[in-house]
């Protein structure tokens, strides 16, 4: 199946593979690699060169909508919320509240985003200041998102330690970080912390603020438990798959059960996905960053295989997903391809619009760009082209047909600097539709094709990447 044409700079579908297989095809990995981080850093400026401007092809990711929509929603969201007690989580494309965020309570585990996406934008504006084009009053809207973050951060710094709190859910009978006390759903109620030992792939990505800590700290106990950490999952929330030329891709298990009293693995589940034995899309993304982002902390070699693996195995089944993901673009050419399914394995239940997950493919996206990274930094400069120029071509799809039409703009006077809709009367608060948070059948709490805040953060953390690695 070919490629959508809107895309003309990037690999046809099926061209992924052979390309993979015809770059360097054995790939020596060295823990100490002789290429330095600035000629990595300068390889992969080069590839630029055979792309199209990525300013242009990703200029939605720089528009003053991202930042219009970040500082109304924080705005808006202090009143009689100071200090806030709730959080922005989904922003419904249906319904009464459609195109408003709803909010959740502060010790909920998305709660962080919504802040990191504030701090995302101000840290955009310091260090890249031309990447909020036409704007003379930058320094007065710096100034007003270091404020705002300041404000919706605050309560998640008065709580207690978040790197010591997730190590102290560590157990090393287990050789892993307890992910859930409970999983209750239809039929469902696995709630013993004597018996049961609940871990997420999810939980890759929790990793990095261990080491992260423990880089600045000296804490050997922390780098410690994160790897074993990855070392466990990759035993038991992994499922070998065999690729093209007989390559080890691999596909995830959301949830797995030990015995946290003799680390047995006791079941395998899911929480949020279509089935245990299915390949929940939003999962294997955590995985694809998590595991890229281990490697460049340890330069495990086995990281990076494996992160390969997982990053293949998440651009096949986008290649090899049901024509019915297509969708025409007026004058010619499709848009969609890239955008994931909820989850890959799930029978689709509405032909005319298949159910999504936005925001899991812009976490695998961020993953592939820290990979594309990773496979320079051991020479492998070819492999590492390629996972750039998926990881773009999927941010550029996502755009293209997630991107909420319902835009803001930022207006300025000598008062304040007003956010206002680019059509009036038509607001929707996040950048991205089509996400699902939880589409599982036995869920209490099922909510799906909505705006999603981390997938807004993730999509900004995007062109932060692509800035801080000089490509745009």
């Amino acid at each position: 199946m070919s490629a959508p044409t809107i895309l003309t700079a990037t690999l046809p579908a099926p061209a992924f593979h052979a390309a993979y297989a015809e770059s360097d095809s054995t790939m020596e990995l060295h823990t100490e690699s002789e290429t330095s981080t600035s000629d990595s850093d300068h390889a992969l400026r080069d590839g630029k060169e055979n792309m199209e401007s990525l300013a242009s092809r990703l200029r939605a990711l720089y528009d003053e909508n991202v930042t219009a929509k970040i500082l109304r929603t924080a705005r808006e969201g202090l009143i009689n919320n100071n200090p806030p007690a709730v959080y922005p989580e989904y922003v419904p494309q249906t319904g009464a509240d459609a195109g408003k965020y709803i909010l959740r309570e502060a010790d909920f585990w998305t709660c962080g985003f919504f802040p990191g996406s504030v701090y995302s934008i101000a840290e955009r504006l310091t260090k890249y200041p031309q990447a909020l084009p036409g704007s003379h009053e930058k320094e007065r809207l710096l100034d007003e998102l270091w404020q705002l973050g300041a404000a919706w951060a605050e309560p998640i710094h008065t709580m207690p330690c978040p790197a010591h709190s997730l190590y102290s859910r560590y157990n090393n009978t287990v050789g892993a970080i307890r992910s859930w006390d409970v999983l209750a759903q239809h039929g469902v109620n696995i709630t013993s912390q004597t018996d049961d030992f609940l871990v997420i792939i999810d939980s890759m990505c929790n990793l990095d603020l261990l080491y992260y800590v423990a880089s600045h700290t000296g804490d050997v106990g922390l780098w410690h438990a994160a790897t074993r950490h990855a070392k466990t999952l990759i035993a038991t929330n992994l499922r070998p798959e065999k690729g093209a030329g007989g390559r080890e891709l691999f596909s995830t298990v959301h949830v797995v059960n030990f015995d946290p009293k003799t680390g047995n693995l006791k079941e395998r589940r899911t929480g949020q996905g279509f089935h245990a034995t299915s390949t929940w899309a939003r999962g294997q993304a955590w995985a694809v960053l998590g595991y890229a982002q281990s490697f460049m902390w340890t330069k495990d070699p086995d990281f990076l295989h494996v992160a390969v693996g997982l990053a293949e195995y998440f651009i096949l089944r986008l290649e090899t997903s049901s024509a019915l993901v297509e969708v025409q673009v007026p004058g010619g050419g499709v848009k969609g391809r890239y955008v994931p399914l909820w989850d890959f394995d799930a029978p689709i239940e509405n032909e005319k619009n298949p159910l999504r997950d936005s925001s899991a493919g812009v976490i695998a996206a961020n993953g592939m760009l820290v990979l594309s990274q990773a496979l320079a930094s051991v020479g492998s400069v070819a492999k590492s082209k390629i996972f750039l120029d998926m990881a773009v071509t999927m941010v550029e799809d996502t755009l293209a047909f997630s991107l909420a039409p319902e835009l803001a703009r930022l207006n300025y006077n000598e008062q304040a600097i007003a956010v206002s809709d680019v059509a009036p009367g038509k607001r929707f608060d996040a950048v991205l539709k089509n996400a699902t948070a939880n589409h599982n059948a036995k869920d209490h709490k099922r909510y799906w094709d909505h705006g999603l805040v981390y997938g807004d953060y993730y999509l900004i953390e995007f062109g932060n990447r692509l800035l801080k690695m000089g490509l745009v």
